[in-house]
């Protein structure tokens, strides 16, 4: 009898299965209608959480707080969240056109508002994507909310530590500190978390803001006080999810309303059925990469296009931007900011209306029928299906029906890279989509010969599509990437772009079926190594030259420069 084989899973596997298990809990609670983060019910949801341990939640598993991923979350959340017991997860049912104020995150678009001073309303119309995002932030938040309760609570009659009720006299003061003041509530704050004086005091201001800069203090008294609060008897937090929006979810209902605008503009301005090319970028690169060297020539005479990009792309040059944008709109670009809640702007430029000896292009050559390019800000996740899947669907007026000409469709984005670092270039040859091992082999345009020579490091292979960028770890993603699957990076869109085009292309016959795809991106972080991933801070500067690269390859072959 052969005998029976060690069976251990490894912790990749288990990771994989703790993501599941985040997925699966998420999609149930939401179907549910409520849940309670610290009761049994959000159990699930911690464990698995504790259990993948994700490289960007840092030291979540450990009785210490984890700082830089807090910060990380905080800004993809609404100012005053930690505040809130009842956070509400609401469609877009109206509340723009009332007194509420809407509360945009610094890092997330997305509508919240403020109800009273215990409700956070949030406004999901990106999709399922968004849901898992704020479920795991949030449940990352309640996390570090009961480490500081297990420090600071000493005993069940409710006993504080001494640095717990100095940072209460703080908070309840309210007003701005002085510099020996800020140093001591730090001292005080610092034990309540575990952390060092000098860690403390080095991502302090990041939290704050002119008008807030001791934000970090209040941040934490309140994640505090509502688990002191729960675990001596009080209201438990909620997190409900509107009866609208469990009612429209997944039914592309924002994603319908974006692309019928688009195709009413284009057929307002007689450009429905010329060759059309659709490109997810960001609302700047297209733009700049065809006028902007004309528009500021003068300017920056003898200084290479990298130099004027950059200078673009810095806070302070809102003037230098709007020089070039005012340029565009005299000559082929129709600007569309979004109006159907996916937070999704358009930019669309006619060929047949730009004088390409005033571009960065001269050799274009677009024959007779001059191609349209339609310019798409970045999707979110699921989301990017569902914009993608309305926009390739015929133009329907009255009885009529209009296919559009897509000729080709290109995605240019950032992503997590797996052999480089920040700022190099990534060309996949497939997307594969985590959990399920659904593929989605392409034939890209771009290669990576093309992009080669210029100083920045270019890779290609298959790239993951995530569920979100906060739900890897190391284990994970080694697997990823020294396993036979090979993947070079990780991002959240390119499976559903892809399942879209292949879709309309192959089986819905919507599209050319021989439509061309183009995927490139630039590396925005690298989650295996310590100090690079998202949570370590931005880009900066570093991602404007693949940024422009990559833009300017896709547009060469759109304008068949040779």
């Amino acid at each position: 009898m052969q005998k029976l084989k060690n069976i251990s899973r490894t912790r990749a596997q288990e990771s994989s299965a703790a993501i599941e298990r985040l997925y699966i809990t998420m999609r149930h609670l939401f179907n549910r209608g409520f849940y309670k983060p610290m009761g049994i019910s959000g159990e699930t949801l911690r464990e698995a959480l504790l259990d993948l341990r994700p490289e960007i939640y840092g030291s979540i598993a450990e009785e210490k707080a984890e700082l830089n991923g807090l910060l990380y979350v905080i800004e993809r959340l609404p100012v005053g969240i930690e505040q809130c017991r009842f956070i509400n997860l609401t469609s877009d049912e109206g509340y723009s056109k009332s007194h509420f104020k809407a509360i945009v995150p610094p890092k997330r678009r997305r509508n919240c508002y403020r109800i009273d001073e215990e409700q956070m309303n949030v406004e999901i119309t990106r999709g399922r994507s968004d849901i898992y995002d704020i479920l795991t932030h949030l449940t990352f938040v309640f996390i570090e909310s009961h480490k500081i309760r297990n420090r600071v609570l000493i005993d069940e009659n409710g006993e504080m530590t001494r640095d717990w009720q100095k940072l209460e006299q703080v908070i309840l003061q309210n007003k701005k500190l002085n510099l020996e003041e800020r140093e001591t509530a730090i001292s005080h704050v610092s034990n309540i978390l575990g952390r060092t004086f000098a860690e403390v005091t080095d991502i302090y201001d990041a939290f704050g803001n002119d008008e807030t800069p001791d934000r970090f203090l209040h941040v934490i008294y309140w994640l505090g006080k509502l688990a002191i609060d729960e675990a001596l008897g009080g209201p438990k937090r909620a997190i409900t999810f509107s009866p609208i929006l469990r009612e429209r979810l997944g039914h592309h209902i924002h994603g319908e309303i974006w692309a019928d605008n688009i195709k009413a503009v284009l057929k307002q301005n007689g450009l429905l059925q010329r060759p059309i090319h659709i490109i997810s970028a960001n609302m700047h690169s297209v733009m700049n990469s065809i006028f902007a060297t004309h528009v500021h020539k003068g300017k920056y005479k003898g200084k290479p296009d990298f130099y004027i990009y950059e200078d673009l792309s810095k806070s302070g040059n809102a003037e230098l931007r709007n020089k070039v944008e005012e340029f565009a709109l005299q000559n082929g670009m129709i600007a569309m900011p979004d109006t159907s809640g996916t937070n999704i702007d358009v930019q669309i430029f006619d060929a047949a209306k730009i004088d390409f000896s005033l571009t960065a292009f001269p050799n274009a050559q677009v024959g007779k029928e001059k191609p349209v390019i339609v310019v798409m800000d970045y999707a979110f996740g699921e989301q990017a299906y569902e914009t993608i899947d309305e926009l390739l669907k015929p133009y329907k007026e009255d009885d009529t029906k209009t296919f559009l000409n897509v000729v080709s469709v290109s995605i240019m984005g950032k992503a997590g890279i797996l052999e480089g670092n920040k700022g190099d270039i990534m060309i996949p040859s497939a997307h594969i989509n985590e959990g399920t091992g659904d593929n989605y082999p392409f034939e890209n345009e771009l290669k990576a010969e093309m992009l080669e020579g210029q100083g920045i490091p270019v890779y290609s292979g298959p790239m993951v599509t995530v569920l979100g960028t906060s739900l890897q770890n190391r284990d994970l993603l080694k697997f990823f990437n020294r396993s036979t699957w090979g993947v070079i990076g990780l991002e959240m869109e390119g499976a559903y772009y892809q399942k879209a085009i292949q879709s309309a292309s192959k089986i819905r016959k919507s599209i050319n079926p021989d439509v061309k795809v183009r995927y490139a991106y630039y590396a925005s972080d690298n989650p295996l190594e310590t100090g690079s991933t998202l949570a370590s801070g931005g880009l900066g500067t570093t991602g404007v030259k693949p940024t422009y690269l990559i833009t300017i390859k896709i547009l060469e072959q759109i304008f068949n420069c040779k």
